[in-house]
């Protein structure tokens, strides 16, 4: 879990045009915007949309503008705006991120080597541990005030949901609510692509 949060600090700080570096249990975060990592970002939000458009994936297109237009916003956001996303991010994006590694299992042509090879089960099995354990805290928060992990981390400084409590003056209700709305829509996101995979399959078999 912790790598995938920690992943979902440094992802929203990419978006947002800092060279963060994710470690184990803390990432490190410049002060300012750089030039470097805004055009890397760029030119993968590019690739994928080439990419889609040459193989005739326009889902993949409309990931590549979709994550063109997230970093547009992130990066043209104030310092304390973006502060503020990539400290939510932090379970936030370990939620994304897991249902992410989740789709990769049911995602690809049948003779691929995501789907013939055993890497999509690591990928699911990451993924499914990793959304359910943080999902669960924030499910559990919604009537348990001290499932929340207020404090300060040794070394690291004020945990995430205390940064947003007293930092960025976030209510105890509006910050439950939005981690577990995130969950919610990663939960349904889950479902979809399931579904989705199922169906396919049926209308492959019939066709055989």
């Amino acid at each position: 879990t912790m790598p995938l949060h920690e992943l979902g600090h440094a992802v929203s700080a990419w978006w947002s045009g800092y060279a963060a570096i994710p470690t184990l249990w803390k990432t490190l975060i410049p002060e300012t915007r750089g030039v470097v990592i805004p055009l890397l970002v760029a030119g993968l939000n590019g690739f994928l949309i080439w990419r889609g458009w040459i193989s005739n994936r326009m889902w993949l297109c409309a990931v590549g503008v979709g994550l063109g237009v997230l970093q547009f916003l992130a990066t043209t956001a104030s310092p304390s705006r973006a502060a503020e996303v990539i400290t939510f991010s932090g379970d936030a994006g370990a939620m994304v991120l897991a249902t992410v590694l989740i789709v990769l299992f049911f995602i690809g042509d049948a003779d691929s080597k995501l789907r013939q090879g055993g890497l999509r089960f690591g990928f699911l099995g990451i993924g499914a541990a990793a959304l359910v354990d943080t999902f669960a805290v924030w499910w559990s928060a919604r009537r348990d005030v001290d499932a929340i992990p207020f404090g300060e981390i040794e070394g690291v400084g004020l945990s995430d949901p205390s940064k947003l409590e007293e930092v960025h003056g976030w209510a105890i209700d509006a910050m439950v609510s939005r981690y577990v709305t995130v969950g919610v829509a990663c939960l349904i996101a889950c479902i979809g692509v399931w579904m989705w995979a199922t169906w396919r399959a049926r209308r492959d078999a019939r066709h055989v």
